[in-house]
């Protein structure tokens, strides 16, 4: 999905607590136009929009907030641990998501014809997202790190941080479809350092 002759615009991705939001703020930091796939899927469900009606009609009022947002801890309890109801949700909000992504682009694009943007994308393979973008980039980790910081970040028991684990595509499948690999078990000194050199590439390739 190029808007431009120059423009690229490049997948980034990974497992649940593999440091891919790290690498996302490294990328922007360097001059990189990162948009960031879990905000857009929180604005696309703000009360009275299509995406928020069509989501308390499938799942109820009980994963709604006293004051009509979505309660994304009763909604990730649900769908979490039911396949068929995780991917009704995905068909809900992907398609307000993908709009929105590809406004941002254009407009970042009509801007600076040469930027290279940066879609954090968590279901960036499973969702068929990887298809629509020239370039990914998986973030990897191994699974202890994972489950470490999944139990520590969001206070999750071991089974139900593994659960979120196997509930993306395997990493190494992710690893093996991708265009370069980053090791978020990397210390922040080398993540950073392998990220400059990687958006250095990126912008020659812009």
């Amino acid at each position: 999905m190029v808007f431009s002759p120059a423009m690229i615009l490049i997948g980034l991705t990974g497992g649940v607590a593999t440091g891919k939001s790290t690498v996302a703020l490294m990328f922007r930091r360097l001059g990189a136009m990162v948009i960031d796939a879990d905000r857009l899927a929180r604005q696309v469900v703000t009360p009275g929009t299509p995406a928020w009606r069509k989501i308390r009609k499938a799942f109820g009022t009980g994963i709604l907030n006293p004051d009509g947002t979505v309660d994304r801890c009763a909604l990730g309890a649900v769908v979490f641990r039911d396949r068929a109801k995780r991917r009704m949700l995905e068909n809900i909000v992907h398609p307000f998501v993908a709009r929105e992504q590809r406004r941002l682009t254009k407009a970042a694009t009509t801007r600076n014809p040469k930027v290279v943007v940066i879609y954090d994308v968590p279901l960036l393979f499973e969702t068929g997202i990887d298809r629509r973008v020239d370039y990914t980039i998986v973030v990897t980790a191994a699974q202890s790190t994972q489950l470490m910081r999944l139990r520590q970040r969001n206070g999750l028991n071991r089974a139900d941080a593994l659960r979120r684990i196997q509930s993306q595509m395997p990493l190494d499948r992710k690893a093996r479809r991708a265009n370069w690999i980053l090791d978020g078990s990397d210390s922040p000194q080398q993540l950073h350092t392998a990220v400059r050199a990687l958006y250095k590439s990126l912008k020659r390739l812009a």
